[in-house]
């Protein structure tokens, strides 16, 4: 095989790959005799066919045989023999290229390539320095995390009688719209619990000032006009009148800070213990909030200090993944847009506005996967099942399950999984040698 490498710039080649003659001669031949034993043509019987009649009724099909069956062995010993590893691969067509027995046959192939990263130092003598971060649990933090448990376990009592509604009171209304003296249909609401300074309609209404300042048992009336083009024929020019009863006035009891509230949190004897418990919680997110920013400004400084041209192909790739990402959100909220065009369009722009996230993130795969093979880091079958644990963990389902689900995607599901990981551990091991000032 004779093979000839054209660059045509860091990331892309062209490959200019010649089929020895008799090797071009052995497939034809081979292909020829297949063709024999299978064919029937009066007047011969199987495999006694001549070849010069064979040859004439069936050259173009064998000849775009032979060069479907060389292409993809030859163009795999020419990418071995470059030592590259293609992200995109372009062949002419079959129809397009000249293949003849007994003599050697040339194609091209124009492959995009992962670039050639020179890294930089990351390690000591020379690691990656970090400002560091001080954050720390606040006794006031903790305090707010009590108050937010007391409210969780907050009861509504009905207020004292002749209570006058405030903000932070609780009102059970009874709502009932008329229309020129007329019951409204579909305009009643009974036993409804609004929170006066919540600012929340009831029915489309503002109702907090026209509570605040009533007691149980009182009502309140709201007019309501509707223009002549409202859709709704019966409110088209009409003014609805809003009549609201307040049928009970009720106050939020929080509970007292105390062993017993501990006991009704949880697994607690004491306040003092649940204290404890709520610290460590915080304190072990907090800490895990410190490393994802310490590993977010690994990240930033790796990408500062490495530059090269990132494949093109990669970044379309990554924009693919956003804009399927961006579907499923849509439709996990059934807001996704019927209109084809109307989709394509939105798309079109969620792709062109993450273009600069996009190559970032495949440059920064692209350092850590150089990492990866400098430091020697694999992936484990050990990682592979601490990975689908902890998925099965976050979407709380059995990890067979999710073994199932990664075996329907297929290689493709595999092969991102097992990039995932190994971009986690020499994202890890850049981290694990940076050095943190002071």
């Amino acid at each position: 095989m004779k093979l000839d490498i054209t660059e045509l710039g860091p990331t892309k080649r062209v490959l200019k790959i010649e089929v020895p003659e008799e090797e071009v001669s052995r497939r034809f031949d081979k292909a020829y005799a297949e063709l024999n034993r299978q064919v029937q043509i009066p007047g011969f019987r199987p495999g006694k066919a001549p070849m010069a009649l064979l040859e004439k009724r069936y050259a173009k099909a064998v000849e775009e045989d032979v060069a479907r069956q060389l292409m993809p062995d030859y163009y795999e010993r020419a990418v071995r023999q470059a030592g590259i590893v293609p992200v995109l691969v372009e062949i002419p067509p079959v129809d397009r290229l000249k293949i003849k027995k007994n003599a050697p046959f040339s194609f091209t192939a124009t492959v995009e390539i992962k670039p050639k990263i020179e890294l930089r130092e990351y390690r000591p003598p020379n690691p990656i320095s970090l400002k560091p971060d001080k954050r720390t649990v606040t006794d006031e933090q903790v305090n707010k995390a009590l108050e937010a448990l007391r409210e969780q376990h907050a009861q509504l009592d009905a207020a004292p009688p002749r209570t006058a509604l405030a903000d932070g009171h609780y009102a059970v209304l009874d709502v009932e719209g008329f229309v020129d003296l007329a019951p409204l249909e579909g305009s009643q609401k009974e036993g409804h619990l609004h929170k006066v300074g919540a600012k929340t309609p009831v029915m489309g209404l503002e109702v907090d000032e026209h509570l605040t300042g009533k007691k149980e048992g009182e009502f309140v009336e709201i007019s309501q006009p509707y223009p002549a083009g409202h859709p709704d024929q019966r409110l088209a020019g009409k003014t609805v009148v809003f009549r609201i009863k307040i049928k009970g006035v009720k106050e939020k009891k929080l509970p007292a800070l105390d062993d017993e509230f501990a006991k009704d949190c949880g697994p607690y004897s004491t306040l003092a213990e649940l204290t404890d418990k709520l610290q460590g919680e915080m304190e072990r997110v907090l800490k895990k909030e410190i490393e994802d920013s310490y590993k977010d400004a690994v990240l930033k400084r790796l990408t500062d200090m490495h530059h090269f041209e990132v494949p093109e192909t990669l970044i379309e790739r990554e924009l693919s993944a956003i804009a399927r990402q961006h579907l499923q959100a849509k439709r996990r909220t059934r807001a996704e847009l019927e209109d084809p065009a109307k989709r394509n369009q939105e798309l079109k722009q969620v792709m062109e506005d993450n273009r600069p996230e996009a190559t970032r993130r495949v440059k920064v795969g692209l350092i850590l996967e150089a990492v990866a093979e400098k430091e020697g880091l694999t992936v484990e079958e050990e990682d592979i099942t601490s990975e689908i644990e902890r998925i099965a963990r976050g979407i709380k389902v059995q990890p067979d399950e999710v073994r199932r689900m990664l075996e329907a995607g297929g290689e493709e599901s595999r092969d991102e999984l097992h990039g995932r990981i190994l971009y986690d551990k020499a994202l890890d091991f850049v981290y694990r040698h940076a050095v943190i000032q002071g």
